[in-house]
């Protein structure tokens, strides 16, 4: 494994066991984000995408193969990243009684940040979102795009060298979503940031990456879309659904098929 890459998948298998009968949910999974690169993870449910970012966190261990992110198996050496990966939900998961500005220094107050560095890293971070003058609303006081944007400067602040945006739009209207999105992307190419976005959204995916890996059941890549190389996010669109249409039957075959 190349320890330069910050997200690196080797022939990752994992396994449940459901009821005394295996259940496959990654097979051979292969891939890998190189420093600063975005990419977008597009699948159909169940297909292995949940599984496989909870092996990225460090929440499952792989039951083959190896994970590695930052040069550390995040299973085994889970403290070893904290503080290094940042994560934007579907929902904002912000503390209802803590304000906007505490809650963006939640993170910090975890890593045992300073107080007074702390409220300056909130209070930039608001600025920057243009959420200055909501620093001492509460969660129920905001909008719906306020909130995510909340939860994006608490993942920010605390500077992580990889995120993952999990469906990260999905629970906003479209024209929010557009204009977060945006936001969003724009602070990934100030930052460097290496970045996972995970999304049903084919549009969503052609939008925001620079590579999309479209994922089929059992957990693996069946179509990997270079977003760089093509004319347009039409054009990514329609590679994106080609990879969906495979996906799909390379799924039916795997059912059909005698056990």
């Amino acid at each position: 494994m190349n320890p330069d890459l910050p997200v690196t998948f080797q022939n990752v298998s994992k396994r449940y066991t459901q009821r005394d009968e295996d259940f496959l949910a990654c097979r051979n999974l292969n891939f890998s984000v190189a420093e600063g690169e975005t990419i977008a993870i597009v699948g159909e449910t169940g297909c292995g995408k949940s599984t496989a970012m909870q092996m990225l966190l460090g929440l499952q261990q792989p039951s083959e193969g190896r994970v590695q992110v930052l040069g550390c198996d995040p299973f085994k050496e889970f403290d070893a990243l904290r503080g290094q990966v940042g994560i934007v939900f579907q929902t904002d998961r912000l503390l209802p009684w803590r304000t906007a500005s505490q809650n963006i220094q939640f993170g910090l107050q975890v890593l045992r940040i300073p107080k007074a560095r702390r409220r300056r890293i909130a209070g930039e971070w608001l600025e920057r979102l243009g959420l200055s003058q909501f620093a001492d609303a509460y969660p129920h006081q905001l909008s719906g795009g306020m909130r995510q944007r909340v939860a994006i400067a608490r993942t920010f602040a605390i500077e992580p060298r990889v995120l993952l945006a999990d469906e990260a739009f999905s629970a906003l209207d479209e024209i929010t979503a557009s204009v977060i999105r945006v936001d969003l992307l724009r602070l990934v190419r100030e930052q460097r940031t290496t970045t996972i976005f995970i999304t049903h959204s084919v549009p969503e995916a052609a939008e925001v990456a620079e590579r999309v890996l479209v994922f089929g059941r059992p957990g693996q890549v069946v179509k990997e879309v270079n977003v760089r190389d093509l004319s347009s996010r039409e054009e990514a669109a329609a590679e994106i659904r080609i990879g969906l249409q495979m996906a799909r039957a390379e799924s039916r075959r795997c059912e059909t098929s005698p056990t």
